[in-house]
């Protein structure tokens, strides 16, 4: 009797990534940079080409790609299919952006993992907030939430009842340049491996770097001058194998210092919207 393929299941960070939903640069979405907050209108030709050889990496790593089809109605922030949902291992968990204009990106991604044999485990609704790039998991039973402009106490409780064997530990995220500006939970730090992340230690919450003081994880800084260049915004392929944006050497120095193998990527029109190698995946099977 054949045992059908497992298609999901991510409650990980670094377990090796087995398949993952990204979306493709579309030219009829990318007019909407300026409502998006990006920092530069994007060059089409251009950013397709870092995105064909973004999924080229990912690829070659053994990770299969599934593409989205759903429209974005010219939303180019789409292209960050983290934020949308989490993927847990009874399902995906649909959130629910604060950015008014990303909001529709809930529904089209819902179709997207309709198509790639993800069931929908659960939904929030208003009035809470959640963005995927505020929670990273510690492990599969301990999720990390950041609480600030993008997610808020609501968005949290919500996903605790929908996870009732996970343990939330929320922090507070720090102001940083305001309501404007994205400031995620992992735009502080990236796992690496269960015992490694990488981080920007001067912004931590103190309660997280307490933890992961308390758990033996060790970090590896970001300096100071790497840290807007999304330097601890890192996609581990597998334990101690990361896939990071160009242009940040001592960050990559630094990794491959404690035994991590980097493959880097062109990023100059993918990150004009402040998006790094995780923002620009969505996870649907860690194993």
């Amino acid at each position: 009797m054949s045992v059908e393929p497992k298609l999901y299941g991510s409650q990980s960070m670094t377990a090796a990534l087995r398949r993952v939903l990204v979306r493709a640069p579309r030219d009829e979405d990318l007019g909407g940079w300026q409502i998006c907050g990006w920092r530069a209108a994007p060059d089409a030709a251009a950013i397709r080409r870092e995105h064909e050889a973004f999924c080229a990496l990912l690829e070659n790593a053994g990770c299969e790609i599934v593409l989205s089809q759903s429209p974005a109605a010219g939303n180019p922030d789409a292209i960050y299919t983290y934020d949308p949902a989490l993927v847990a291992e009874a399902g995906a968990l649909l959130l629910r952006p604060s950015k008014e204009v990303r909001l529709g990106e809930v529904e089209a991604m819902a179709a997207d993992l309709e198509q790639a044999g993800v069931p929908v485990a659960g939904r929030l609704e208003a009035p809470a907030l959640a963005e995927g790039g505020d929670f990273c998991w510690l492990d599969e039973e301990t999720l990390l939430a950041g609480c600030g402009y993008r997610t808020n106490g609501a968005g949290i409780t919500a996903l605790r009842r929908l996870l009732p064997g996970v343990e939330v530990v929320v922090f507070d995220l720090p102001h940083w340049h305001g309501r404007g500006e994205v400031m995620h939970l992992l735009s502080l730090l990236s796992p690496l491996a269960p015992e490694l992340v990488v981080a920007y230690p001067p912004l931590l919450p103190v309660r997280l770097a307490v933890l992961l003081e308390k758990r033996g994880i060790e970090i590896v800084s970001v300096p100071d001058d790497e840290f807007d260049t999304m330097g601890a915004n890192v996609l581990a392929l597998a334990p101690r194998v990361a896939l990071a944006v160009e242009g940040n050497p001592e960050t990559r120095r630094r990794m491959e210092s404690t035994g991590v193998e980097v493959e880097v990527y062109r990023g100059v029109e993918l990150s004009k919207g402040d998006g790094g190698p995780t923002c620009l995946t969505r996870p649907l099977l860690r194993a």
